[in-house]
């Protein structure tokens, strides 16, 4: 049942995509992306959209563990942006597959593509540090070994005629999005910067990815869909942090002042991880922080030529005006737009 709908009634000749996950992060942000190239986007949502969802977006009520609400939601569609997660991120192995199998039954029944966001997750330390589309992919946690199992039944739904694109990215920030590590562990949303808890060890670098980047990524690929394979896989590079303070470093040019920086405790976290299920997903992403791990995008830039890249200061600030980190919204002008050490700003 249709509870909202803030689109125009009219028929048109506009192509839609269904989002899944559109109150996260992702799926908020490919929807914002959508609409600017023209798309009619509808939205399954199991509750009322978050208030930063604007624009032309119908919304329908319905569960991504149905069958029936997803496949209903998809009519039509020629496109299914699958960017939905377990609410919390509980009985995370006993929802994220059949919340799949559900978007792929639905792509075959309306001829849609398969839009998917990747991480990082499914890599062990065979493949590490530098990551490819095809390393190989020997997976040592949970959910390492449930991102594999998910892209391998999209591998199949792509041979069964329903075309695949993933793109892979590091940890996600940006504006709107609160279920990551920036906004859960680095800030307090709604506070002011006075301290960050980094999670990374000494000299570790790690990788980044700016929501609305990613978002742009996936709109530049979908411009060119017909040149895609059938199964189109892609890694961003993002904002590689080398050193684990860069991105600190940001934040403190960002709010005008130094932070107090302290080390996240994971022997606190290993304590309460049987307690709360949350840090129990937590610790099992320990080995992210611990050694340098980047993806290349060269098959990508090969492909578009670059990838979309925000300069670091104005994704910091932007990210923590969204989050109500800031007292005022900064001037983006003025921000300066340092390089990193391989010189990308």
């Amino acid at each position: 049942m249709i509870y909202e709908n803030n689109a125009n009634s009219a028929e048109n000749d506009r192509p839609l995509a269904l989002v899944l996950g559109v109150n996260g992060g992702v799926g908020g942000q490919v929807s914002r992306m959508l609409q600017q190239r023209g798309w009619r986007v509808r939205a399954m949502t199991r509750r009322k959209a978050a208030s930063h969802i604007t624009g032309d977006v119908e919304f329908v009520v319905g569960d991504a563990m149905s069958g029936q609400d997803v496949l209903k939601a998809a009519q039509g569609v020629r496109l299914i942006v699958h960017a939905v997660n377990p609410p919390g991120y509980r009985d995370w192995e006993k929802q994220v597959l059949p919340m799949l199998d559900n978007t792929i039954a639905a792509a075959e029944s309306c001829g849609a593509r398969i839009i998917f966001p990747g991480t990082i997750y499914n890599f062990g330390s065979d493949a590490f540090p530098l990551l490819s589309e095809e390393s190989p992919q020997k997976p040592f946690t949970r959910k390492g070994a449930l991102r594999v199992e998910m892209e391998r039944r999209l591998k199949l739904a792509s041979m069964r005629g329903v075309p695949v694109l993933i793109v892979r990215a590091g940890d996600f920030f940006g504006p709107d999005a609160r279920n990551n590590w920036f906004s859960q562990m680095l800030v307090r949303p709604g506070r002011p910067v006075r301290s960050v808890q980094n999670p990374s060890a000494r000299h570790a670098g790690h990788q980044w990815a700016y929501l609305p980047d990613v978002a742009e990524t996936i709109g530049r690929l979908l411009d060119r869909a017909d040149e895609l394979p059938a199964f189109a896989v892609y890694h961003m590079e993002g904002f590689w942090d080398f050193d684990g303070l860069q991105l600190i470093e940001a934040i403190e040019r960002v709010v005008g002042h130094p932070v107090k920086r302290r080390r996240l405790s994971w022997t606190g976290i290993k304590m309460v991880a049987p307690f709360v299920p949350l840090f129990r997903e937590v610790l099992e992403m320990q080995y992210l922080w611990q050694m340098p791990i980047r993806m290349s995008n060269r098959k990508l830039t090969d492909f578009l030529g670059s990838e979309p890249k925000t300069p670091i200061d104005i994704a910091v600030a932007t990210t923590l005006a969204g989050l109500g980190c800031l007292d005022e919204r900064p001037q983006l002008s003025n921000l300066a737009h340092p390089a990193d050490a391989e010189g990308r700003a």
